[in-house]
């Protein structure tokens, strides 16, 4: 009986934290709406936004890093919450690396302020950063809820952000001179889109890993090559 308050004091601990990490997600769902936006809508005021907004992301992201880091300190989990731990220090770094995605396309909307550009490549863009928004949506739910069937299908929706892609750049190289520079710009847009949504899928891997106990890839690309 001794240890029954110092075990629910970890699991209250445990829970502030799995509550934190999905603030910190809505933030991240934020800053993709927002670099979006800015980068649709050339608001340059917006994207100067989404860089200064990252902060608060960082600070989540320390935030939380360090309880977890104390909470295992102080304490020997249990397997199955051991699981959870685990699972939240990935989740946590995917959260942080998709925000790190929409500074740069904040940064490169500041880039191309006043160039001209194109507007079915814009079109292309602004459709995968809604369903990165609404991959990362997904994500976060199914780590909430425990959803197994939600995090798998992450795969489908990715793969929309996957031939947005392709049929971008099929776009980009039929530019002509004046909007060559601004196309090869957008296209490392892309790619941080595309990667926002890849990040997406990880978290749906963590959300199949803390509910299984076995960790597996949804796909053999679900990790590829970062850029930069």
């Amino acid at each position: 009986m001794e240890n029954r308050p110092l075990r629910v004091t970890f699991h209250e601990e445990l829970m502030g934290l799995e509550e934190s990490l999905q603030r910190e997600g809505e933030l991240v769902v934020r800053s993709v709406q927002a670099a979006t936006r800015a980068m649709v809508e050339q608001d340059l005021e917006l994207a100067d936004e989404v860089v200064s907004f990252d902060d608060e992301v960082d600070d989540a992201y320390f935030a939380i890093q360090e309880g977890i880091e104390s909470l295992l300190a102080r304490q020997t989990p249990v397997a199955s919450d051991l699981r959870l731990v685990l699972a939240m220090l990935h989740v946590n770094l995917h959260l942080e690396r998709m925000a790190d995605y929409c500074v740069t396309v904040a940064k490169l909307t500041k880039l191309s302020g006043g160039t001209p550009s194109h507007p079915r490549i814009v079109a292309a863009l602004a459709e995968m950063g809604v369903r990165a928004e609404e991959m990362t949506r997904v994500a976060l739910r199914s780590f909430q809820r425990r959803d197994l069937e939600r995090a798998e299908a992450l795969v489908d929706l990715d793969e929309l952000i996957d031939r947005t892609n392709r049929r971008l750049v099929g776009h980009v190289l039929q530019l002509d001179a004046a909007h060559r520079e601004w196309g090869l710009r957008m296209l490392v847009v892309s790619r941080c889109l595309e990667r926002i949504g890849d990040h997406a899928v990880d978290i749906g891997e963590q959300t199949a890993y803390l509910i299984t106990g076995e960790f597996r890839e949804f796909t053999d690309a679900s990790h590829p090559e970062e850029i930069g």
